[in-house]
């Protein structure tokens, strides 16, 4: 099991009160609260200290609060940008949503992943939390983007 997958299945165990913690913390930074700072610190640390591959610790934190948001369960290859692009593609809202979730750095992308997801949700499958945190790891890279474009349109698998 990759460090992500262990980080992922972290998060599926967690219980109803510390899902509810981790969304009270939506939009926060990681040190904004020493109860925040030490859930996430439970779930992520023992990880990273076994292996330091395992996911950035913006990257965790950002999952953790989309994860209490949205617990859909994993589902291999269901990417985000997949699911999205299947639910109405010619809604020009909703197409405008995602054009401006693909835009924002990722210390802005929160309100636009809970969005994302909450689209997603509605139709009841779940996604590949591995994926999407792999993706949000590598954000920054005009690459990935780009392949949630592509996915988006319906060019990509």
């Amino acid at each position: 099991m990759t460090p992500t997958e262990q980080f992922i299945h972290t998060l599926e165990g967690l219980k109803p009160g510390d899902m509810g913690r981790l969304r009270q913390h939506a939009g926060l930074p990681l040190d904004e609260s020493l109860a925040g700072f030490d859930l996430f610190a439970g779930l992520w640390w023992p990880l990273r200290q076994k292996n330091q591959r395992a996911p950035r610790r913006e990257v965790a934190w950002l999952i953790a609060k989309l994860y209490a948001f949205h617990p859909m369960p994993q589902s291999p290859n269901a990417a985000v940008a997949v699911l999205l692009g299947q639910i109405n593609p010619a809604d020009t809202r909703r197409q405008s949503k995602f054009d401006e979730l693909l835009t924002r750095p990722l210390n802005q992308i929160e309100t636009a992943m809970q969005w994302a997801l909450a689209v997603v949700a509605e139709i009841g499958k779940g996604i590949d939390w591995v994926r999407l945190t792999d993706d949000l790891s590598a954000w920054e890279r005009e690459a990935t983007r780009l392949k949630w474009a592509r996915q988006y349109l319906r060019l990509d698998p």
